[in-house]
């Protein structure tokens, strides 16, 4: 069934040549989005992956802002753990915590609120795509 599943969400990404500039390949989840067949699917390959390869208990699911906001919560809901936001600068209340990273086109800073975490707590980190990495390494490379 899981072969099945995989196919039913390859058919519902689009890619899209160029897109934003020349040389990018720009993959579309809207009609995934929009298919919520293929979006429960996602999240259940998603969930079964984790089970199977994640050896330790993991605390939560941490979505990266904006589209990790998408599937994070589902993925969290599905395994029955939290989900912990990780904004861009300047988007959360109270005392935050930040690390930088640097794009394809400069710097960006994403933040966490202080008290999301506690040491030692496992955490698996949740976006839409990983185009260049950076703001997901950006995420991991500090212990919040």
């Amino acid at each position: 069934m899981a072969e099945s599943q995989l196919q039913l969400v390859a058919r519902r990404v689009r890619s899209f040549p160029d897109f934003p500039k020349p040389g990018i390949l720009f993959r579309d989840i809207t009609p995934l989005l929009k298919d919520p067949d293929a979006f429960r699917a996602s999240i259940e390959l998603l969930a079964d992956h984790l089970k199977e390869n994640h050896k330790t208990k993991i605390d939560y699911i941490a979505g990266l802002d904006a589209r990790g906001f998408l599937f994070g919560p589902s993925l969290a809901q599905k395994l029955g753990i939290g989900f912990v936001l990780i904004r861009k600068q300047g988007k959360l209340p109270g005392p935050t915590v930040s690390s930088s990273y640097s794009l394809e086109y400069g710097q960006a800073q994403l933040e966490i609120q202080e008290d999301a975490l506690e040491p030692g707590q496992t955490v698996v980190i949740v976006d839409d795509l990983m185009a260049t990495g950076g703001c997901l390494c950006g995420s991991s490379r500090r212990s919040f």
